[in-house]
């Protein structure tokens, strides 16, 4: 009986389980890019910093003045929307450096219980 147990937690963990720490690994990744709203982000990237815009009244001075008004609020955007760009990329970086990890590490868990056991029991 427990043999056919060992055999089943075999089987799951390297087939099943496999596919549920692959599917785990996607929607971390997903869910990371959506945290940091990366999408979005770079679909706006030049746009106006919480869409201040300055409308330019009459004469030159009032345009010229609503353009380096618009063009620094657009400045601001574009800078704050890559620094967070760039902090999603490290963070997504990370996520992925740990998937790896869990990838490489996952078929070695089983193997890791007898070898504690062997290693407690020896000394």
């Amino acid at each position: 009986m427990e043999h056919m147990l060992a055999l089943e937690f075999f089987r799951w963990w390297y087939g099943q389980g496999w596919r549920l720490r692959a599917q785990n690994i996607k929607r971390r990744l997903t869910r990371t890019s959506h945290l940091f709203s990366a999408p979005s982000l770079l679909r706006t990237l030049f746009a106006p910093w919480r869409r201040i815009v300055t409308y330019p009244g009459a004469g030159l001075e009032a345009h010229v003045q609503a353009a380096t008004d618009n063009l620094v609020s657009r400045l601001v955007g574009f800078v704050v929307r890559l620094m967070v760009l760039v902090s999603a990329g490290v963070i997504l970086l990370l996520v992925l450096v740990f998937s790896v990890v869990e990838v490489v590490v996952w078929p070695l868990l089983p193997l890791a219980v007898p070898a504690i056991l062997a290693k407690g029991i020896i000394g």
